[in-house]
């Protein structure tokens, strides 16, 4: 019985139709997960992009760098796709400007947050 009232209840007779909105209401909630996701995902990886390649095309000779392998040197030679770096004494890498993760800014390494020496 009660599925019978559950079935009359989803039939809709010939004369009524149900309310139809809008297709650009139909739309906002695809425009919104849009806006959300730009602002989100899109937007900070293109600055993060940007910050990259802006960092990449002021590479010299002499600066301190981290390259994606995780290996640090120093550059010795600067050209327009590769970069020559020192690892250690007379280690010298040829690698392309793209490889190149990070710049060491004061040139020394980093610090470690827990200094053991600071306990007592």
């Amino acid at each position: 019985m009660l599925a019978d009232i559950a079935y009359a209840m989803g039939q809709s007779g010939a004369g009524q139709q149900a309310p139809q909105g809008s297709g650009l209401l139909g739309l906002m909630p695809l425009v919104i997960i849009f806006v959300i996701f730009y602002f989100l995902l899109i937007r900070p990886q293109q600055k993060k992009t940007k910050e990259h390649q802006e960092m990449v095309n002021n590479l010299k000779a002499g600066d301190q760098v981290i390259t994606n392998g995780g290996l640090h040197g120093k550059l010795t030679r600067v050209d327009d796709n590769t970069v020559m770096v020192e690892v250690a004494d007379k280690v010298r890498l040829k690698l392309t400007r793209q490889s190149i993760a990070a710049k060491k800014e004061d040139g020394s390494p980093a610090k470690k947050e827990n200094n053991q020496s600071d306990k007592k």
